[in-house]
C-alpha cells in the first residue's frame, strides 16, 4: 500500500476516533477515563413504577448503545496500532491482504472479505 493510501486511512481512524469518543463521552458525561472503562448512570425519572420501568428501559438501551460504541473505538484503536506497526491491511486469519476497496470502506477492518464470511457463516 501506498503512503498516501495509508495517510488518508490513518486521517479517517482518527476522525471516527474522536467521533466515537465524543459519542461516548455525550452518553456517559464523561471524557475518557484512565482506566478506559466509561461509567453510565441510570437515568432518574422519579419514584413511581412506570418511571421505574422507563429508567430501566433507557438504562438497557443506553449501555447496548456504549457496548457498541466501545467495542468500535477498541476496533479503530487496533487499526491505529497495526498502521504503527506495519501490520496494516494484513487479514488477521489467512495473513493475506486485505482488499483496498474494503479498507477505504471501513478502515477497522482487521480481515479479509473471504475470512469474515466465512466466521459469519461459522456462526
Amino acid at each position: 500500500m501506498d503512503t498516501q493510501f495509508l495517510e488518508t486511512i490513518r486521517e479517517n481512524l482518527l476522525d471516527k476516533k474522536g467521533q466515537l469518543k465524543q459519542e461516548i463521552e455525550d452518553l456517559t458525561g464523561q471524557s475518557e477515563p484512565s482506566d478506559g472503562e466509561y461509567q453510565l448512570t441510570p437515568p432518574d425519572y422519579g419514584s413511581d413504577e412506570d418511571e421505574n420501568s422507563a429508567e430501566v428501559a433507557a438504562f438497557t438501551t443506553d449501555l447496548s448503545v456504549k457496548e457498541v460504541l466501545e467495542s468500535s473505538l477498541r476496533d479503530v484503536r487496533s487499526a491505529l496500532a497495526r498502521l504503527e506497526d506495519g501490520t496494516y491491511g494484513i487479514c488477521k486469519y489467512c495473513e493475506q491482504p486485505i482488499d483496498e476497496r474494503r479498507l477505504l470502506a471501513r478502515p477497522a477492518s482487521s480481515s479479509c472479505v473471504n475470512c469474515k464470511e466465512t466466521m459469519k457463516s461459522r456462526v
